[in-house]
């Protein structure tokens, strides 16, 4: 509708595994949101239990991002992820376009703490918890919905054989590493968020002239 507000609320969704893997490097998106959460308190409450998707979540509910940790294993997420925010659609009477859905998920191809945004229709690259998410989710069957992803860098072993990559991804995360997502990769991931809807508002803007023209 001409003249409208372009003012979407955000559910950001981390991607990783349950315990006792939640600080792995699998698992760095939900660092990268608790990190988020503690570096701008302000802006987010701390994260606490509630109810998403049916599930039992971390959660933290601002004024525009509502954070959560995915409760469920990494390679299984997408219709979890895909019942949370059609549920949050529903509870809060907005339309695909008003709630823009992004995932944040470690990325084996950037050094650690590299923050990207990524195109929701970009490759996969072989990240499992993605692809059980576009299983679930396609955009073309909901009109107007602004999704996108926001990967973290957790480096690469030298070894490629699908083991080396196994144990490497599911190991604890040092004291180092962890510092590193905390210092650089959380502002970094609200720097994608401000460039997501920067983004988005210019393509809005560009469709309400247009149909200010028609």
């Amino acid at each position: 509708m001409a003249g409208a507000m372009f003012n979407p609320r955000f559910l950001v969704i981390s991607l990783g595994n349950p315990a006792p893997y939640t600080e792995t490097l699998h698992s760095v998106g939900h660092l990268a949101l608790s990190s988020f959460q503690k570096k701008f308190p302000s802006e987010q409450p701390p994260f606490a239990a509630a109810r998403y998707g049916k599930k039992s979540v971390l959660a933290s509910a601002g004024r525009k991002y509502t954070l959560i940790q995915s409760p469920t294993l990494m390679n299984i997420s997408g219709t979890w992820v895909a019942r949370a925010w059609k549920e949050m659609l529903q509870d809060q009477s907005l339309t695909p376009a008003d709630l823009a859905l992004v995932l944040v998920h470690d990325d084996l191809e950037e050094d650690l703490g590299v923050v990207k945004i990524r195109q929701w229709n970009r490759s996969h690259r072989g990240h499992n918890g993605v692809k059980s998410v576009n299983a679930s989710l396609r955009p073309c069957e909901y009109e107007g919905a602004r999704w996108s992803r926001i990967s973290v860098g957790i480096g690469r072993p030298e070894g490629r054989d699908k083991s080396t990559v196994s144990d490497y991804v599911l190991r604890k995360m040092s004291k180092w590493e962890k510092s590193v997502i905390e210092d650089q990769g959380a502002p970094a991931v609200l720097g994608a968020l401000v460039e997501l809807e920067g983004k988005w508002e210019k393509e809005f803007a560009k469709s309400e002239a247009g149909a200010i023209q028609q």
